[in-house]
This record gives C-alpha cells, sequence and structure tokens, in this order.
C-alpha cells in the first residue's frame, strides 16, 4: 500500500519567518525590563544573599558525637546509593570496642556530585548531612573540589545546631 506524503504549507517549509517572530518576542522581553527594571529581581550577591527554603541542599558536612568523633561508622551506604559514585570511603578499625569501623578517608568529589541528597537518605546513623547552608562553592583548581574528612566535620550548619 502506497501512502502519500503530506504537503507541508509554505510557511513550514521556510524558516525565517517563524524566526523572526522568535526574535520579535525576545526584543519585546528585553525593552519591557529595561524600561520597568523593577520587574526584574536583582540581588546584590556579595552584600546580601538570596535566602533558600529549609529542604536545600547545600554543601555536605559530616556530623560528630559527643566526644568529638565523626559519626560515620563506614557502612558505605551513602557511597553505595550515590549515583554519581563520587563519595569514595576507606574504612579501618575504630579503637572504641561499641563501634566496628570508622572512616580513615570519606572524600567526596564536588565536580562528580549531583546533590541528590541520596547519601543523607541511605545513612543510617544520620552520619552526613547537607543542611550546611553553603551553596557558593568556587574555586581555580579541580582538586581544591574534593573535600576530605576533616574539611567535611569542619563545615558548620548555618542556624541549625550541630
Amino acid at each position: 500500500m502506497k501512502v502519500a506524503r503530506p504537503t507541508e504549507a509554505i510557511q513550514e517549509r521556510v524558516y525565517l519567518l517563524e524566526l523572526v517572530k522568535g526574535l520579535g518576542i525576545t526584543l519585546r522581553h528585553l525593552v519591557s525590563n529595561l524600561v520597568s527594571p523593577r520587574r526584574m529581581p536583582i540581588v546584590e550577591y556579595p552584600e546580601k544573599q538570596k535566602s533558600f527554603p529549609a529542604g536545600f541542599r547545600g554543601k555536605h558536612r559530616l556530623t560528630k558525637r559527643e566526644n568529638g568523633d565523626v559519626r560515620c561508622v563506614a557502612c558505605f551506604m551513602c557511597a553505595t546509593a550515590c549515583p554519581a559514585e563520587c563519595i569514595h570511603i576507606v574504612a579501618e578499625e575504630s579503637p572504641d570496642p561499641t563501634i566496628e569501623k570508622r572512616p580513615a578517608r570519606f572524600d567526596i568529589d564536588l565536580l562528580e556530585c549531583v546533590f541528590c541528597g541520596m547519601c543523607v537518605e541511605a545513612c543510617p546513623v544520620d552520619a552526613i548531612r547537607m543542611d550546611s547552608g553553603v551553596y557558593a562553592i568556587a574555586d581555580f583548581k579541580r582538586s581544591n573540589f574534593v573535600i576530605t574528612k576533616e574539611e567535611l566535620m569542619a563545615v558548620k550548619p548555618q542556624g541549625l545546631p550541630d
């Protein structure tokens, strides 16, 4: 059975008209924002920072026990749940007889992280959190985006008790 190909209208075959329409919409929005600048929200960033909702996922942090040790028991649940595979843990034996092991190294590569929060949900001892309030993560060297256990423990939550 032979099926006839539908014919396109001349307007669909010539994209120039649609291109001009799109540029017209862009130009209209540009002019309206220039004439009425109050419509454009502006935040003076270094002096004023935008507030984020309570559930915002910022930079990771590791919580501590009462004696100052890391709460993590190196169960590898966060590394297993991470879809980006950016968490790297090396376990060691713990001197505390009530705890089987602890992390000798706990590294997170922030350039690979997608900030999904799966590691926080997977942690059975509430050792890792993303409630630091730090969202401006910038540097010039790639190696500075790999944060270690000591750096994760040094992050203080903003506005929350530890």
